[in-house]
């Protein structure tokens, strides 16, 4: 027997030797093949169409990925969502506006799961500047939802699938609540809150909406709502009380279409013709014409194009003045953190940076958050307050969300710029801790012990928070809160008696905001760097734009130009790019809400987050 198991380790020992020396191969052939060879730089053809097709969301940052993961993930053909950087969308137009090989614009939408309605504006605001040039812009998909239609609005021939549809169903606001099933298991939730209108923290308590929640939601909602139906008026040129009768008076009329939503969209105006989608390449092929297989359209994608016009490594002057942008999206967490999230070192760091940077006279910070952790938040105030205190101007961009403690780190900029869709204000704090006793003490499991003081074990989940400590608690929220409201009268000029009025933890759109005197001006993110610089007393359009990013290991740049390999694919003739199915989207929401436990990582306990995103 002893003999058995010694050849089975030898047999396991060499197996382990073969597999390793296979992967040391294995990685040295990579590393060769990426030394030596030279990647393909696409061509653009005279009389070329740029395809602008996003895929899975469009986002203000890409979310890391570690190269390792990513090429494991391609490999099994499982994936997260999908993301597209909003700004390489908008720098493709914008070389296209200018350069003659490009002559149209042609915009897919079918590999668009979804965008916010401030980042939809922003790409639409720069496809109405390239339309100047006097190029046409062309959509095409076999059937719209309702972010792909918002994109869809702006161009001069929108066409669609003889079997499609154009479906504008509304914003809404659905959340899953656990008190009842919490209750089920003995779990006991602790919160502590301040603010009538704080409920990001109502899941964990109640079984539905609370009334105030739902009149708060319903303010902001309807108001977004509006500026949609407007923004689609505005667009296709056709009054608003008839895109209102589109929406309301969907079922009805296709009923009486006998349920051709295809033909509904065109009599409505919505669509200027149907097409298959061999229809449609044959009239693009005789548009500009056919590529060199002769079996589609002369085109290229926006990430081929910007591979041609675009340097991968931005240049600098290093004594040129500057407005540096440093961008914030995601969670804010304690500690360092990669794209996806917001460090408070990290961000902090990055702003450090820009303020020690002598040819710096402006930072804009660039928010899309909907808060996280107070004492994080508070960190990357204080390093803009920092660099204010040294002489620079702070600007606050305001993206699709600033809320909570994305309005946190914003309230005491020089200024604050903001959509008039932006979800803003939520001035509120929380602690939440779920303790497990009743669940433990119901199985036979007990917890207790000795200290020198009665604070000495204040949070433990296996025993109720005492009275004592949740009094302590409760005074370090309500200290916070009293906190957050006078470092935002101090920023924006107002009483702390003002502030209370409008803040309550109660979400506000970008331009309900602005009236309200959260935000200074309403406009975009290039209008916020314009600001800046011009506090800054730059003269016009003598200054640089440094986008301050974090910069990787050695081990992020050796692996991210080892694997990536991938190639993209023509989008129009790519399988990849499609709808996401129910499945997509219910793994996605899933995946997303295990990633929000990860922010409940606050040394104090106490988070400022309205859990308020919105993507259409």
């Amino acid at each position: 027997m002893t003999k058995f198991f010694k050849n089975l380790w030898h047999g396991l020992d060499l197996t382990r030797r073969i597999f390793l020396n296979f992967l040391f191969f294995l990685l040295l052939i990579m590393l060769f093949s990426a030394i030596t060879s030279s990647p393909d730089i696409p061509k653009i053809e005279k009389h070329s169409a740029l395809v602008l097709a996003p895929h899975g969301y469009i986002v203000e940052q890409l979310t890391y990925i570690d190269p390792i993961d990513q090429a494991i993930k391609e490999a099994s053909d499982s994936q997260d969502a999908p993301e597209t950087l909003l700004y390489d969308l908008i720098d493709a137009i914008k070389y296209a506006k200018d350069d003659n090989k490009i002559t149209v614009l042609v915009i897919s939408t079918k590999g668009l799961w979804g965008a916010g309605v401030t980042k939809l504006q922003d790409l639409t605001a720069a496809i109405k500047d390239f339309k100047e040039s006097g190029k046409k812009v062309i959509v095409y998909d076999d059937n719209y939802s309702q972010a792909q239609f918002y994109l869809a609005s702006v161009a001069d021939e929108v066409y669609m699938n003889t079997d499609g549809g154009v479906f504008l169903l509304g914003m809404a606001r659905y959340r899953t609540y656990y008190k009842s099933f919490l209750d089920k298991f003995d779990v006991t939730v602790n919160v502590f809150k301040v603010g009538k209108y704080k409920s990001a923290i109502e899941p964990f308590i109640r079984d539905d909406m609370s009334e105030a929640a739902r009149e708060a939601n319903l303010l902001w909602l309807g108001e977004l709502w509006d500026d949609f139906k407007q923004d689609l008026s505005d667009n296709l040129q056709i009054e608003n009380s008839k895109i209102n009768e589109y929406i309301d008076n969907f079922k009805d009329n296709l009923i009486s279409y006998k349920g051709d939503s295809a033909k509904l969209a065109v009599d409505y105006g919505l669509v200027d013709k149907l097409m298959s989608r061999i229809e449609f390449r044959e009239y693009m092929m005789d548009l500009v014409g056919a590529d060199e297989d002769n079996k589609s359209f002369k085109q290229i994608n926006h990430a081929n194009y910007l591979r041609v016009k675009k340097s991968n490594y931005d240049y600098l002057d290093p004594y040129s003045n500057k407005v540096a942008v440093v961008t914030a999206k995601g969670n804010i967490l304690d500690g360092e953190h990669k794209e996806g999230n917001i460090g408070g070192d990290t961000v902090s760091r990055l702003i450090r940076r820009a303020r020690l940077d002598e040819t710096v006279g402006a930072i804009v910070l660039r928010v899309d958050s909907g808060g996280g952790s107070a004492f994080a938040s508070e960190v990357i105030r204080k390093e803009l307050v920092k660099a204010q205190e040294d002489g620079i101007k702070v600007v606050v961009s305001m993206g699709d969300v600033a809320a909570s403690g994305g309005y946190w780190i914003s309230a005491t900029a020089d200024e604050i710029w903001a959509k008039p869709s932006t979800i803003t204000g939520s001035i509120g704090i929380f602690g939440m801790i779920p303790t497990f006793d009743k669940l433990m003490n119901k199985y036979g499991i007990h917890r207790d012990g000795v200290g020198t003081t009665p604070y000495a074990n204040p949070v433990d989940v296996g025993m109720p928070i005492s009275a004592d400590v949740a009094e302590i608690i409760q005074t370090e929220i309500d200290s916070g809160y009293q906190k957050f409201l006078e470092l935002v009268a101090k920023g924006r000029n107002m009483t702390t008696e003002q502030v209370n009025e409008i803040a309550q933890g109660r979400v506000w759109s970008g331009s309900q905001g602005h009236k309200l005197g959260l935000v200074d001006n309403l406009g975009s993110l290039n209008d916020a760097i314009k600001s800046a610089a011009a506090l800054a007393e730059f003269e016009e359009d003598k200054y640089d734009i440094w986008n301050v990013k974090r910069e990787l290991s050695e081990k992020e740049l050796f692996l991210r130009d080892l694997l990536n390999t991938s190639e993209v694919t023509e989008t129009l003739k790519s399988s990849a790019d499609r709808k996401p199915s129910l499945a997509d989207k219910a793994l996605n929401d899933v995946t997303q809400s295990l990633k929000t436990l990860n922010m409940w990582n606050d040394p104090n306990h106490i988070y400022s987050n309205c859990l308020c995103e919105v993507t259409y």
